[in-house]
């Protein structure tokens, strides 16, 4: 079923964004569940991120979606008691609910909201009233900050949107063929698909979910934090299993009707765990990572070109903007970040007055420096057969997944030559080894 949810999405022409678009999509099914999900899709400006959460929300009906601009900090309490009830909350802007954060943050936690107001009875006395909004309600946000507030980010996925050249080639592709018949025809089967989504939507029932593999799953317990990552993950795992619902029997015991999780459920959520929530345990943002990803192929292509050691070949922000196409501020920002985190470090050249140039710190793959989210079971264990192949070729299980710690690779060995003199400088410590991910979901 998600296999066919992807091509519906391209057919729509939303190209790319594979696990955004699933674990988008998911999370909206979540709001049928007692603790959905929430998601906050972080990118810099004009990335797509609005158009990402637009495309999401259409596939959904449209009387189970609420959406604002903006928020003021009482307003939630005042919505009525169920008019957000198993719906969306989608607001476009994560800045314009900056004054309703705390509310915004019980709703996600409590499922409810309650307010005692003064007020006016009859007789012009005061009197006490209180405001009561049930919930529950999947909260969907989008977001330019590098910095999200420390207390909504543990509370919600971070989706990040694909700023790759790649992807804007893909899009520009997209957007000259909807000036042609083709777009036309495109347009025509877009409306057909979105109305048989919200139709199977509007069919979808809040059941029980019971996971019989629950006590054998394992997860990462090296920092508090985990504890509410690890109900994400499983409240993923009932997502998907209540997307099929009617793929499942419905079972019954004491008098309790629900459907089971199975091993495919498991697999298709471990991949998108990895990650989704693997990216919530990076300590650099993801635009940020990106840009050092940017600076590591811009100093080995200098390295390569003047044929000099990595620990002589510097940079300015002027550099960076150039090779990467960037604004003045973004890389200001990022640069700051990483030079905090000790990924660059600041050279100051004596003939440049207070400018600054940036030597590489870093020294890891980028590649395998990415974040995956580690301590997750072996599926083979639980006797899953990894036998799915099809559209979602992508998204299959490992076959080993990695349970033990993420490990460190080795520190660069010292430079000969010019860079050996140099003063030693501490390397950065943060680059993980990761796998490739394979998963198979039919």
């Amino acid at each position: 079923m998600l296999g066919q949810i992807l091509k519906d999405f391209d057919a729509c022409g939303i190209v790319g964004e594979a696990t955004n678009k699933l674990t988008g999509y998911l999370a909206c099914v979540s709001r049928k569940l007692d603790r959905p999900l929430a998601v906050i899709i972080q990118s810099t400006s004009a990335a797509g991120k609005s158009m990402l959460m637009e495309s999401i929300l259409a596939f959904t009906p449209e009387e189970e979606r609420v959406k604002y601009s903006a928020m003021t900090g009482q307003s939630l309490y005042y919505l009525g008691e169920t008019n957000l009830k198993n719906k969306i909350l989608a607001i476009v802007e994560e800045e314009g609910a900056e004054k309703a954060s705390y509310a915004l943050k019980l709703l996600q936690s409590e499922g409810e909201l309650t307010i005692a107001s003064t007020g006016k009875d009859d007789q012009g006395r005061m009197k006490t009233e209180e405001y009561h909004v049930e919930g529950p309600v999947m909260i969907f946000l989008t977001t330019t900050a590098v910095d999200i507030d420390e207390e909504l980010l543990n509370r919600c996925l971070v989706l990040t949107v694909d700023e790759s050249r790649e992807q804007t080639k893909a899009i520009h592709d997209l957007q000259r063929e909807a000036e042609t018949f083709d777009g036309l025809k495109r347009k025509v089967e877009r409306d057909r698909v979105l109305t048989i989504h919200r139709n199977a939507q509007r069919l979808l029932k809040s059941l029980h979910v019971v996971n019989p593999f629950a006590k054998q799953l394992t997860f990462l317990s090296d920092r508090t934090r985990t504890r509410r990552d690890h109900v994400k993950y499983l409240t993923l795992i009932r997502s998907i299993t209540l997307l099929n619902q009617y793929q499942r029997p419905l079972l019954e015991k004491g008098g309790l009707q629900y459907i089971e999780v199975t091993l495919e459920d498991l697999a298709t959520a471990n991949a998108l765990a990895h990650e989704v929530l693997g990216r919530s345990l990076d300590e650099l943002p993801p635009q940020t990572r990106r840009l050092l990803e940017q600076l590591k192929a811009m100093v080995q292509a200098r390295c390569e070109t003047e044929k000099i050691d990595p620990e002589l070949c510097w940079f300015t922000r002027r550099e960076v903007r150039e090779f990467t196409g960037w604004s003045n501020t973004q890389p200001k920002v990022h640069l700051d970040r990483l030079e905090e985190l000790e990924y660059i470090y600041p050279r100051r050249a004596g003939m440049r007055g207070s400018a600054y140039e940036y030597e590489l710190l870093f020294d890891g793959d980028t590649e395998t420096a990415k974040p995956q989210l580690v301590g997750l079971i072996d599926l083979q264990k639980l006797g899953y057969d990894e036998k799915f192949t099809g559209h979602m070729a992508e998204f299959a299980g490992l076959k080993r997944p990695q349970n033990g710690a993420i490990t460190e690779p080795p520190l660069a060995a010292p430079s000969s030559g010019k860079g050996a003199s140099r003063r030693s400088l501490p390397k950065s410590r943060n680059a993980q080894t990761g796998h490739n991910l394979h998963v198979v979901v039919s």
